[in-house]
């Protein structure tokens, strides 16, 4: 399975084997869940949809604080 994920200005292109979910995905990646938004082809997702074949991945980072 082929995913294009983008974060930031960066783009890269994602293999791998078996089904995943955005959660799994960020695991992946090293990046915290709780600290970012994700677009699945245009749409705001949570992070137990499942990722597909072909699909866009958008992690979007989070600012917050006081």
């Amino acid at each position: 399975m082929e995913v294009t994920v983008i974060v930031g200005e960066d783009e890269k292109k994602m293999n791998f084997e078996g089904d995943k979910t955005v959660k799994d995905l960020l695991q992946m990646m090293e990046i915290p869940v709780e600290t970012v938004v994700v677009k699945k082809n245009q749409a705001i997702i949570i992070e137990e949809e499942s990722v597909e074949d072909g699909d866009v991945i958008e992690v979007i980072k989070v600012i917050y604080g006081g």
